[in-house]
């Protein structure tokens, strides 16, 4: 289990947002925890010098793709891209230094798994450079996949059966806890716990860290088999509950 670090995109600046609150019907709603006076690249060469493989630059939105070209030159081969990849784009992207693609609502239609799109997806870039993205919403006792910035329930739930049958196309899994995204207020434990049990394939939780020790947390209830990242309680992203070195050590 390892920490791993993130690049949040969003109108060609580094930012820490609180993830429910992105709409493309209200934009005055969207709330900012963190917008960074360094460029991209500054955060991809802090990660390169100290190590912490696995990173991914996430476009929320339009407008970021310069800003994440810059991320990426400034670490050919050690960060992922995610955030509006297509069959149509994903092999530039892979040209432009990234290590991988993460991809979600690409994969949807009308809230459902296009398999064709994976298929096509898995044999343009090879099943070991796809991430799929499953980032989540709970509703009543269980947790939907959501699309376009999280703001649309799809009507597939994170199960073992979903986790085995995406796992056929891809290497790795990203998954945030989208109602918590940003809001430090502790991991989304029965997702973790459900994860740690029943991911068939390397996964990456995000969402909710607060603190060093959530990162035990995850391991703990993970069972030792899930990464996770932490963006907003991170102090060089304006948080004040991790500190940097930390979870640099944590990873040593």
């Amino acid at each position: 289990m390892k920490f791993r670090p993130c690049i949040d995109l969003h109108g060609g600046k580094v930012k820490q947002i609180v993830g429910s609150t992105l709409s493309d019907n209200n934009p005055k709603a969207l709330k900012e925890n963190f917008v960074a006076d360094r460029s991209p690249s500054y955060y991809a060469q802090l990660f390169r010098r100290d190590g912490l493989t696995g990173g991914h630059v996430i476009m929320l939105g339009p407008g970021n793709e310069a800003a994440a070209i810059e991320a990426l030159s400034a670490w050919p081969g050690g960060l992922q891209i995610g955030g509006g990849i297509t069959a149509d784009n994903a092999k530039y992207w892979l040209d432009q230094g990234a290590a991988a693609i993460i991809v979600t609502s690409y994969v949807f239609s009308k809230g459902f798994i296009r398999e064709e799109r994976l298929r096509s997806l898995a044999g343009i870039v090879g099943r070991d450079r796809l991430v799929l993205d499953l980032s989540c919403r709970k509703r009543g006792k269980d947790y939907y996949i959501v699309t376009d910035r999280w703001q649309r329930f799809t009507k597939v739930t994170i199960s073992p059966e979903t986790l085995e049958y995406l796992s056929r196309y891809c290497f790795e899994f990203l998954i945030h806890a989208a109602d918590i995204e940003g809001k430090c207020r502790g991991i989304e434990k029965d997702l973790v716990e459900f994860l740690g049990r029943s991911a068939p394939i390397p996964t990456t939780y995000a969402g909710g860290a607060r603190s060093i020790e959530d990162l035990y947390l995850v391991k703990e209830l993970g069972r030792d088999r899930l990464d996770a990242t932490i963006g907003s309680a991170l102090d060089i992203f304006g948080g004040k509950g991790v500190s940097y070195a930390d979870v640099v050590a944590f990873n040593r």
